[in-house]
């Protein structure tokens, strides 16, 4: 008999209550999905399956019914870690080698700082209501000072800002996904990641510090009332951060798959630079001749890639086909799947295959609070781009690095026509051309005169 998912989306981020709730380069070009069980033959490996447990200790037996041991080893790890995070630099290749670790190794990590329980209580203050700044399915996140050398709490308004993540105590699963984001947090380091600076491990005490965004996340300019719209060039930046981030976990040699591209989940500075958060589900990519990994389908509604929900084979084309839909959200404004919309309007990426079909009809589907202050044939490339990267099928999506040169050589395009205005006194409308040879891809929309920004997804190198 067929097993039916079974759904169990997480609530959006709330305040709490009350405050004691809160206490306790190459070409020019969660709410949680349900885990579930499919009759198709694939194995399926949940991130339960990455750790093996070790045997409890009496001493920390925990008195909860059914509580599991928080004590584990990632499993067959025959191999010591030799890792050296070399320094990153814009435009070089990158050569990280993640090699499996055991908790130990991802605890004794040199990069991290290892902080007591208590010594985040005096950073936050206490987890005073008034140092709470968000809540999301990992637990609550609070605000906080060190001093930059020592790591020590500094007054408020002195060292190095931090957002203190707590972990809630209900559920092992966070315990992995807190295990897996130091483990691939503690090696991988980027512009375009969020930096970890340590961690707490303490008793049954689970967090994360890492170093404060002050912008908040792309969600809130996007879809909250109160902070001033982003403008076009600025929503460019963005998903160009974003994709630097992506290609970089793509392009590394042991590839790390993101599996959590969302709004939600991108992160600004005060500078508007894009960084990638809440690694608490990513996964190493498939090795040798491998096209996916078969895995247990974690991921948020609206955005995760429809192969990875029919089947669990997971490839770095999920992250594409995310990452396509925040590219559509950043064009419309509105949200990858939003239940106070009619049937036919809900998913956004259904919706905009038909409203994107015609390039006359795009001003229907930018976000209102531009005020149509966007170049159109700027925002016809993004919108091409967008549905090449949210396309059915996944052989047929462009690499995340064809994505950041097309989307790259659009803000070229823009930084011109400033240039030409200056001296002109009028601004040139440049069109993105393809690549010299390069056919046109399958793409849902009416090819422009220049045609798409990406190569032919026909010539796209096999999934990785």
């Amino acid at each position: 008999m067929e097993r039916k998912p079974k759904f169990d989306w997480h609530p959006s981020p709330r305040r709490p209550r009350s405050p004691s709730s809160v206490t306790s380069s190459s070409s020019a070009f969660s709410s949680r999905l349900p885990s579930f069980s499919s009759d198709a033959g694939d194995s399926f490996v949940s991130l339960e399956d990455c750790f093996e447990e070790d045997k409890p200790d009496p001493s920390r037996a925990s008195s909860k019914p059914g509580a599991s041991s928080a004590h584990s080893t990632l499993a067959n790890c025959s191999t010591n870690s030799t890792l050296t995070v070399p320094s990153y630099k814009e435009g070089s290749p990158c050569d990280l080698h993640l090699t499996p670790r055991s908790k130990g190794e991802i605890l004794s990590s040199p990069n991290l700082k290892a902080f007591t329980f208590n010594e985040l209580k005096s950073v936050t203050r206490n987890f005073r209501p008034d140092s709470f700044i968000g809540e999301g399915g990992f637990g609550y996140v609070y605000k906080g000072w060190i001093d930059e050398q020592t790591f020590t709490a500094s007054n408020p308004g002195s060292g190095m800002v931090v957002a203190v993540k707590k972990l809630k105590p209900e559920g092992f699963q966070g315990h992995k996904e807190w295990l897996t984001e130091v483990n691939y947090l503690g090696q991988l380091h980027h512009p375009n990641l969020v930096k970890l600076i340590g961690f707490c491990s303490d008793g049954d005490n689970r967090l994360l510090v890492y170093v404060y965004m002050p912008k908040g996340s792309l969600e809130n300019y996007l879809f909250r009332r109160g902070p001033q719209p982003l403008s076009w060039a600025v929503r460019l930046k963005v998903a160009i951060g974003a994709a630097k981030g992506l290609s970089f976990l793509h392009d590394a040699e042991s590839q790390v798959i993101y599996r959590d591209v969302k709004a939600s989940n991108i992160l600004l500075d005060s500078e508007f630079n894009a960084k990638l958060s809440d690694f608490g589900l990513a996964k190493a990519g498939p090795t040798g001749d491998k096209t996916h990994v078969s895995t247990q389908v974690m991921g948020t509604r609206g955005y995760a890639a429809p192969e990875y929900i029919a089947t669990g084979r997971l490839s770095a084309k999920a992250d594409v086909y995310s990452f396509g839909v925040v590219l559509l959200e950043l064009l419309s404004g509105r949200r990858a799947f939003d239940k106070t919309k009619s049937d036919a309007e809900q998913n956004l990426v259904d919706w905009a295959k038909p409203c994107l079909s015609d390039k006359r009809k795009l001003f229907r589907f930018m976000d209102s609070k531009l005020e149509g202050q966007y170049p159109k044939k700027g925002a016809h490339a993004v919108a091409t781009i967008a549905l090449q990267c949210s396309g059915k099928y996944a052989e047929l999506r462009p690499r995340m690095s064809e994505v950041l040169a097309a989307l790259e050589q659009l803000q070229d395009v823009k930084a011109a026509e400033r240039l030409a205005h200056a001296e002109h006194g009028k601004a040139l409308m440049i069109p993105v051309t393809k690549s010299p040879g390069a056919r046109q891809s399958p793409s849902p929309l009416r090819p422009a005169p220049g045609g798409s920004p990406l190569p032919s997804s026909r010539r796209s190198p096999r999934v990785r």
